[in-house]
């Protein structure tokens, strides 16, 4: 029987002005966290006649987006990041986001990361969520195919 466990996901942030976790014991909203390709790898050209050309991309940019409960401590961490990160080039896009499944084997690193915007701030009945938004220029995935941690 196959099981899977958000407990078992570890994941952090490290960069100018602060570095944190973003996976277990960091206030995260049920959603967690998702990583997400920003462009197809694979171009195909059809030609007049029928005939096909792939073409592969070199891009490996992705977007992260980390969700957090409107309590967690973590958004003070990840706010402090964002006002220093966001005042001058020379600390912009220096982030790097780790995201392991140690259960799996899963590994993926994220490389020059940005914010990419302020999450949406909402006051209402119940607290909800805190979306930080991230680009990064370089993602490199092992899905499951890592050493897991846990036997």
């Amino acid at each position: 029987m196959a099981t899977y466990s958000f407990k078992d996901v570890v994941a952090a942030i490290n960069g100018p002005g602060g570095s944190t976790g973003l996976a277990s014991e960091a206030g995260s909203a049920q959603e967690g966290i998702t990583i997400e390709a920003v462009e197809d790898k694979n171009v195909m050209t059809i030609g007049a006649d029928g005939s096909v050309m792939h073409s592969l991309l070199a891009t490996r940019a992705a977007t992260v987006t980390i969700r957090l409960l409107k309590t967690s401590p973590v958004n003070a961490v990840l706010q402090t990041m964002y006002n220093l990160q966001t005042q001058s080039s020379a600390t912009h896009g220096k982030n790097v986001i780790t995201v392991q499944d140690v259960a799996r084997g899963d590994n993926i690193s994220l490389s020059q990361v940005a914010f990419k915007k302020l999450p949406v701030v909402t006051y209402a009945r119940e607290g909800g969520n805190m979306e930080w938004t991230f680009d990064a220029g370089k993602v490199q995935y092992i899905l499951g195919a890592g050493t897991p941690e846990v036997g």
